[in-house]
């Protein structure tokens, strides 16, 4: 406790130089990269963050020394020049985007590592530290550092939210922006310079092995809470400054602990967590989803049967055996067990000596179904000109899933009709 105290104090200058620069350069990554990942050019982030190291290697060799302003620079230049050079490649050529961008990674990639090794091989005494370029360190920021970085990191979020509207509208409607005048070209652009921009500014932080999980790995999990943009954009920058400030607290703990592959780590540990547990979009709220749907079709199709059963007999009270049901309808044992059971519970069908029967409201159901069954059936002859011997399965399919409001369309649609293309009696609604 007295440990989170005193890092939570910031009473040390260099606790506080990582922590808020690890907050600030984490935040004003997530924000670009949501604008990156919606545009789906999450491999050009991957990419230009590899290419900056040729333009650090450039910048130092040109100058002998570590001023962190050249150093932005350098890395910025390469870095845009990797995003025309991708441009130019699927423009001017059959090669794909994905191809551009893995070569014009592993290319950029390749000097950098030639350029660094030349100048650990030079001599020169201010080399030391350059190689953190490759795998970050932010344990190593000093306050110059954090006001350089930082004051990019404000120019990255002021951009965003003054020119939020347009960069939304790009991202999900080009064609429509550019009918309405917005100059896209330009505001592509604009954003991709915020990309790099981001890109260049967190290289310090985690380096350019790591740093498009910084860019990406925020916007992804973030997309699974929400389908609002404004929101997206900020889950994603709380989550980043939240493992901006863990990575910082586990490097207080624990020196030999490096901060950026912490925040890294942690990042994929809430984009996992977010992969498996997000309402709606998780795979654990799909997985619920598909179970649910999955049990409704079974009894619907349990009921539907003895439905049939029974409008063969025009005896719809009459019980029949699992055997029975299983001859006129297939279904895994089980799940028919699990179904006779869960309609019992509801009151749609009553067991009895000789087998399963259908109660008055579950006759009511097992009509309503039968009765959205023949109507699409007729839909599909009567509208899409498919033969009737064909619409069966695919009303099966259907008839789960349409609701009130298109049974009624469907049944105007159709001049309320009384029998289906078998010539099979539709039952009216009760």
């Amino acid at each position: 406790m007295n440990t989170l105290w005193e890092f939570l104090s910031m009473s040390d200058a260099n606790v506080r130089f990582v922590t808020i620069g690890s907050i600030l350069l984490a935040a004003s990554s997530a924000v670009v990269g949501c604008f990156t990942v919606l545009r789906k050019r999450a491999l050009v982030g991957d990419a230009v963050a590899h290419a900056v190291l040729p333009g650090v290697c450039l910048a130092f060799i040109l100058t002998g020394e570590k001023n962190p302003l050249i150093l932005l620079f350098g890395s910025f230049l390469t870095g845009w020049l990797s995003l025309i050079i991708i441009d130019a490649i699927t423009a001017n050529s059959r090669i794909k985007e994905d191809t551009a961008i893995g070569l014009v990674l592993s290319v950029f990639f390749g000097i950098g590592i030639l350029l660094l090794t030349s100048i650990q091989h030079s001599g020169n005494e201010n080399q030391s530290g350059l190689d953190k370029f490759l795998f970050g360190s932010a344990a190593a920021l000093v306050g110059q550092d954090l006001i350089t970085f930082g004051a990019v990191a404000v120019l990255l979020l002021v951009s965003v939210v003054l020119l939020y509207k347009e960069f939304k509208l790009i991202s999900f409607d080009m064609a429509y922006a550019r009918t309405i005048g917005l100059p896209v070209r330009g505001l592509e652009l604009l954003l991709t310079t915020l990309t790099v921009l981001a890109v260049v500014v967190g290289i310090q932080s985690v380096g350019v092995v790591l740093m498009s999980a910084m860019l990406i790995t925020p916007a992804a999990a973030a997309r699974f809470w929400t389908d609002r943009l404004g929101f997206m954009v900020v889950i994603a920058a709380v989550m980043s400054a939240f493992c901006g400030a863990a990575g910082a607290f586990v490097s207080f703990t624990a020196p030999a602990m490096p901060t950026g592959p912490w925040i890294v780590m942690l990042l994929s540990l809430l984009a996992i967590f977010s992969f498996i547990l997000a309402p709606k979009k998780g795979l654990l709220a799909r997985y619920l989803l598909q179970r649910r749907m999955r049990n409704q079709m079974t009894r619907e199709n349990i009921l539907k049967t003895l439905f049939l059963l029974g409008e063969t007999k025009e005896d719809y009270a009459h019980s029949y055996s699992r055997q029975q049901i299983m001859e006129r309808r297939q279904l895994p044992l089980l799940r028919m067990k699990d179904g006779l059971k869960s309609l019992c519970r509801k009151h749609l069908i009553k067991k009895n000596a000789t087998g399963w029967a259908l109660t008055e409201a579950g006759k009511k159901e097992a009509q309503r179904v039968v009765r959205l069954h023949r109507l699409w059936e007729l839909y599909l002859t009567e509208y899409l000109q498919v033969a009737s011997d064909h619409v069966h399965e695919d009303a099966e399919s259907i008839e789960h899933v349409l609701t009130p409001e298109l049974e009624k369309r469907l049944e105007e649609l159709l001049n309320y009709p009384t029998s289906d293309p078998h010539q099979t009696t539709i039952p009216q609604q009760p």
